[in-house]
């Protein structure tokens, strides 16, 4: 099955007297880029966190949020003045520039981010392994929803790829077809512009094997089927990652399309040509999003 690289996520629960809220959203990339948003006495463990990420999302952009609910006793805290110095002061310049009351400066800068945090507070290591659990959960229900969406689009691109083999199917009926509307019309320029007594059927007959041989669209039709049954193949293997895959079999899908249209020579085919190479781009941008 496949799996989407958009999807959201959530976990809260509690560990000791902090209640942690996970939230962690998906969007295509073509790397694993991260936007870890945490609190500062978390921030001994950013490594840790990070790598949990990594080796469960794989690729995509990830933005993830870890807030905290805390409960129990009151702890000791420290206020970083250099940080709220630097706040005050553009504060305190929009607070003028708008003429409002500056006697609130105050309140409005110990609610900033990292203004006010807990005095040399961390997680200890039984925190740490129960809020790993946090992580996970929340990496989970992301999962859940990739995997979800993962299906539809594993549905609409075997609903793609069967287009182009309808399109294919059509094509070997016409291909007879066309070999004969070329050998005919080619006869027909020559027995009007030379006269029919004035050239060689056989060197005709030569040079027309020769011309519908260049032609040919059966090598061309061939590798096209194998393309295909190839990308079934991949969307039915157990592995997860085949995006990347699934989109340089897209490529090679493609390139036999374009040479059959151009070696065409007929309109019908031409057609078949025009929807297939439609399909193809509406399965690239569907595996765009494939993990």
């Amino acid at each position: 099955m496949l799996k989407s690289m958009t999807g959201f996520g959530r976990s809260e629960q509690t560990v000791g007297d902090k209640t942690f809220l996970v939230d962690i959203k998906s969007l295509n990339g073509k790397q694993f880029e991260l936007s870890l948003k945490i609190p500062a006495f978390i921030k001994p463990f950013e490594f840790d966190i990070r790598s949990l990420l990594s080796k469960k999302l794989g690729r995509g952009t990830i933005d993830c949020t870890i807030s905290l609910k805390e409960s129990g006793a009151a702890k000791p805290v420290s206020i970083n003045t250099d940080l709220a110095k630097a706040y005050y002061q553009p504060i305190a310049e929009l607070s003028k520039a708008l003429d409002l009351d500056p006697s609130h400066i105050l309140s409005t800068l110990i609610k900033l981010p990292e203004v006010i945090t807990p005095t040399g507070e961390t997680l200890t290591d039984d925190e740490w392994a129960q809020f790993q659990r946090v992580i996970e959960a929340a990496m989970e229900n992301l999962t859940t929803h990739r995997l979800e969406e993962g299906k539809i689009m594993e549905n609409d691109l075997l609903l793609r790829i069967s287009n182009i083999q309808k399109q294919q199917d059509i094509i070997a009926t016409l291909e007879p077809l066309r070999k004969q509307k070329i050998r005919e019309g080619l006869t027909k320029v020559l027995e009007e512009n030379v006269g029919k007594e004035n050239y060689d059927p056989n060197r005709l007959e030569q040079e027309l094997i020769y011309y519908i041989e260049k032609i040919d669209l059966s090598e061309e039709q061939v590798r096209l089927k194998s393309h295909c049954e190839y990308f079934k193949a991949i969307l039915n293997e157990p592995e997860e990652g085949k995006g990347k895959k699934l989109s340089f079999v897209l490529q090679e899908i493609g390139r036999e399309i374009n040479t059959t249209g151009a070696k065409a020579y007929d309109s019908s085919i031409q057609k078949c040509v025009v929807l297939m190479k439609d399909e193809l781009e509406k399965a690239k941008e569907q595996v765009l999003n494939v993990l």
